[in-house]
């Protein structure tokens, strides 16, 4: 690792200058033509056998390095509908067509161009440091994670038929923190996620004579407060649900009384009996809203995706943490408990039926987010993944970023090291 730390060190002005045209030119899920572009011409220039297209825009590229272990590293590369404010010099000025044609902002506001980063950094390292290990590393770029579809459509596309098969999947993600900071999270790492439309139906007329209509509107809102109540009044207190009303859609004057509304609601929870009822009592308090308003029909409930819980694998859990902790020292690495957060990267682990790594770590320069926190004032000047303000620090996040996928990938390929690898390694191959 010193040595590769070396070389590290050599290119990470390019790997910066890339991370930077990469949050300057974002792109919404299954729109990251550019992006995949990007990746392959890289890749190919590598050395690595690259596909193009899987699951629409997915890329995944192979090095085969004699025989050994097959390990999979993954990143998604989608940014979200943000306007953003860092007022970075390589801030994004990007605009894209959104579902229903508007003109919409697009942002790296979750550290895609991070992630997409570190993975091509750790190729690159593997490459050229190819006498140091021997096996095969597939290297996925996923496309759509934001929009919960992406993982799926490579599964679909043939993911793990086309390609080879991984021994365990390898994966991270950056957020708040300090930076040169990765925390390890044992067994559940981030919640299963569900989005519901709901959409109720009314009555449609003129706002100066309500008493004609049925309000839509009076319905949604009612409904928002009421599901809150799911929360507080339905689910044991021990367990963690977060339900949020993210987007509310009716009508197009203020005095016209529209005939329809609709709610997007994302629903976040850990244990599948808990997540039933949650759902069930959507569908249930929906209803009695339409009841209740004498409404010309009931509502329609339209499921949107469904993302599994991000399950670690205990054991390998532990390895890939042993081996953090010799790359940057003991202190570096956290204990971190499940995040209401969600992410598909479960459904590549549920579909590939191997164990799987998941791991965060910090993109904030250190000595502002210890200011922060010393203040208690993180909320205020630490913006969270989603932010129009969240902007990793290039250095030393791209660094970690590349140290931790490669330190964990070469703890599983066979090679010269593995000779001092922990006593884990042998758990870790079986």
């Amino acid at each position: 690792m010193n040595a590769i730390a070396d070389s590290l060190d050599r290119s990470l002005p390019a790997l910066v200058d890339l991370y930077k045209d990469l949050h300057a030119h974002p792109e919404l899920a299954f729109q990251e033509h550019r992006t995949a572009s990007v990746v392959a011409q890289r890749l190919r220039t590598l050395g690595w056998n690259v596909t193009t297209g899987v699951g629409r825009t997915g890329v995944v590229a192979v090095l085969r390095n004699g025989p050994g272990p097959t390990i999979m590293l993954r990143a998604d590369m989608d940014a979200l509908p943000v306007r953003e404010n860092t007022g970075l010099d390589y801030a994004s000025t990007r605009t894209a067509d959104g579902p229903d044609g508007s003109t919409i902002p697009v942002m790296h506001a979750c550290g895609h161009d991070i992630h997409v980063t570190c993975l091509i950094g750790a190729c690159a390292l593997l490459s050229e440091r190819a006498t140091a290990w021997q096996g095969t590393v597939v290297a996925v770029f996923q496309p759509a994670e934001e929009s919960g579809l992406g993982a799926q459509a490579m599964v679909d596309d043939g993911l793990f038929e086309r390609f080879p098969r991984p021994t365990v999947l390898l994966g991270q993600h950056v957020g708040p923190g300090p930076a040169g900071m990765v925390a390890k999270v044992p067994g559940t790492v981030m919640a299963a996620a569900d989005s519901i439309t709901v959409r109720l139906y009314g009555r449609g007329g003129h706002g100066s004579k309500p008493e004609t209509t049925v309000d839509p509107v009076v319905m949604a809102a009612s409904l928002v407060g009421r599901l809150q109540s799911i929360v507080s009044r339905m689910v044991p207190s021990q367990e963690s649900v977060v339900i949020t009303v993210g987007s509310i859609k009716a009508g197009i004057t203020a005095a016209t009384i529209p005939d329809e509304a609709e709610l997007g609601i994302n629903v976040r929870t850990f244990n599948p009996g808990v997540r039933r009822r949650v759902i069930d009592a959507i569908a249930r308090l929906a209803k009695a809203e339409a009841l209740a308003a004498d409404a010309p029909r009931q509502p329609d409930l339209i499921t949107g995706y469904h993302l599994p819980a991000t399950v670690n694998d205990p054991d390998q859990t532990e390895y890939v943490a042993c081996v953090h902790e010799g790359v940057f020292g003991p202190e570096a690495v956290i204990p971190m408990g499940p995040n209401t957060a969600s992410e598909d990267f479960g459904v590549l682990a549920q579909a590939a039926q191997v164990p799987s790594v998941f791991w965060f770590f910090g993109g904030n320069d250190p000595e502002e987010f210890q200011q922060a926190l010393c203040a208690d004032r993180l909320a205020e000047d630490i913006p969270p993944n989603h932010s129009s303000l969240f902007a990793p620090a290039p250095r030393p996040t791209i660094s970690t970023g590349v140290q931790a996928l490669l330190g964990a990938a070469l703890a599983y390929l066979e090679g010269p090291h593995a000779d001092a690898a922990p006593a884990a390694a042998g758990t870790a191959r079986a």
